[in-house]
């Protein structure tokens, strides 16, 4: 795939190129990674950035003790390694996992570091996405330390509800494991079993073949007690 052809199948991504140097439109290559490959590693020198045209992907903080911990999950148009570059480190600080088929256009990052130098344009794109994420996570910041489980977990139901049309298809299931939920709130295992038993006996949520569901009704019920918590 040449680039003109990534632009022709990706048209939101045509304006990061639109001041691109001439000379680097022949250094470049443009990958694409299936569900589940980890495209860099936390703790490893990084040498390419990257813009993703296409498919989503999760930022992920891994620990030594094993624990895995979901920093945020992105859907395109998104960047690897410009927060390691542009504040100057060698080494990634977080690890990207793709969680469906994604498309990458891949630099050198002599070349990334060249081309944000020559193009305010794309410099002005990049700060701004990176803005946007800073701004995000100090508004949600504390969330996890005030609000009590019940909450935590309702709200994340209500938002994969509505992501998933609810008030059209009239009921969700929620097809995430236990583990895959607490890397995304950082809640343990057996708080997250609690909570769901608590939050079905209180007429919340339901469950099916031990997976979480939610009806349209309970949609509604859910969002006046996430009112409740909030005033």
């Amino acid at each position: 795939m040449t680039l003109e052809d990534l632009i022709q199948a990706y048209p939101d991504v045509a304006t990061y190129f639109t001041y691109m140097p001439q000379e680097l439109k022949s250094r470049y290559t443009i990958r694409t990674f299936p569900p589940g490959t980890i495209i860099h590693q936390k703790d490893y020198p990084l040498d390419y950035f990257g813009i993703v045209c296409s498919g989503d992907h999760r930022v992920i903080n891994e620990f030594e003790n094993g624990n895995v911990f979901m920093i945020e999950k992105n859907e395109p148009i998104d960047f690897i390694g410009e927060v390691t570059i542009l504040a100057e480190k060698e080494k990634t600080s977080v690890t990207i996992e793709t969680l469906t088929e994604c498309v990458v256009f891949m630099i050198s990052r002599k070349d990334f570091e060249m081309w944000i130098a020559q193009d305010i344009h794309f410099l002005r794109l990049i700060t701004h996405k990176i803005a946007y994420k800073l701004y995000r996570s100090s508004y949600n910041r504390g969330a996890k330390l005030f609000y009590p489980p019940n909450f935590l977990l309702l709200d994340y139901l209500l938002k994969y509800a509505s992501l998933h049309h609810i008030e059209k298809t009239g009921e969700i299931t929620l097809f995430k494991t236990r583990e895959g939920i607490r890397e995304e709130l950082g809640m343990t295992v057996k708080t997250i079993n609690r909570t769901i038993t608590k939050l079905k006996e209180d007429g919340l949520i339901g469950t099916r073949k031990g997976k979480v569901t939610m009806s349209l009704e309970q949609y509604q019920r859910a969002k006046k007690e996430i009112a409740y918590y909030v005033k």
